[in-house]
């Protein structure tokens, strides 16, 4: 999602939009990792000095709350991790390196269906962090 999709977003959800905020914004938009709360703000200050880690914060939760990022704890962490809500994927988290890696499979997402109605329940969400080490040839 683009910068400018984050901002009309905030815009349609009643969101002040800042100076700091559209930093924030264009800085999520852009990552390619999961970046850290501490992270945003680094590459935040990079582009407006006046950016404060309450700033960011309190721009982050607002995010989260409003469902544009997610806010990810991954096990292997002791912070949080965000990434802009997008199209519907899991993570394999590389238990050595920290690395997170993305990706989409249609059969897990079949079975997951299939789970939940053989329950007699409708998925509504579902989050799947898979940790792993990568293998030695």
């Amino acid at each position: 999602m683009s910068a400018q999709d984050l901002e009309q977003k905030c815009i349609d959800a009643g969101l002040k939009m800042t100076t700091p905020r559209r930093v924030i914004l264009n800085v999520l938009a852009h990552a390619h990792d999961h970046p850290s709360v501490e992270e945003v703000y680094e590459r935040s200050k990079k582009k407006d000095p006046s950016i404060s880690m309450a700033t960011v914060y309190r721009t982050l939760g607002l995010l989260d709350e409003l469902g544009l990022v997610f806010r990810h704890e991954f096990s292997d962490a002791d912070y949080a991790r965000y990434e802009v809500n997008e199209e519907h994927h899991h993570h394999l988290i590389d238990i050595d390196s920290g690395k997170v890696l993305e990706f989409q499979n249609d059969e897990i997402e079949k079975m997951k269906q299939k789970i939940a109605a053989n329950l007699g329940y409708e998925l509504v969400e579902c989050r799947l962090e898979l940790y792993g080490r990568k293998l030695k040839k």
